[in-house]
C-alpha cells in the first residue's frame, strides 16, 4: 500500500534530483522509496565487509528485467572479452 509522505528539502536538491530522475526515466518517488528499502533492508552481507560509501549509493538504485540470465550474460561478455 502506497501512503502519501511530505518532504522538507533544499530547493537546489529537488531540482537535481528531478533532473537526474528524468535522466534516467524514473520517478523522484521511486528513487526515494528504492534509497529508504537500502537504507533500511536488513543485511544479507557479512557484517565484517564494510561498504563504501559509493556502493552504498548505488545500492538498490537498478532493477534487472524479470528475465534476465545473469550467468548467460556474463558468458556473453567475457566471450567477447577473451576471443
Amino acid at each position: 500500500m502506497n501512503t502519501k509522505l511530505t518532504l522538507t528539502i533544499e530547493q537546489t536538491v529537488i531540482e537535481k534530483a528531478k533532473k537526474y530522475a528524468k535522466d534516467n526515466e524514473r520517478s523522484l518517488s521511486d528513487l526515494i522509496e528504492n534509497y529508504l528499502k537500502a537504507l533500511t533492508k536488513e543485511s544479507d552481507v557479512n557484517d565484517d565487509v564494510e561498504l563504501t560509501p559509493v556502493v552504498k549509493s548505488l545500492k538498490g538504485s537498478f532493477t534487472a528485467p524479470k528475465n534476465f540470465d545473469y550467468k548467460k550474460e556474463l558468458a556473453n561478455r567475457l566471450s567477447e572479452k577473451y576471443l
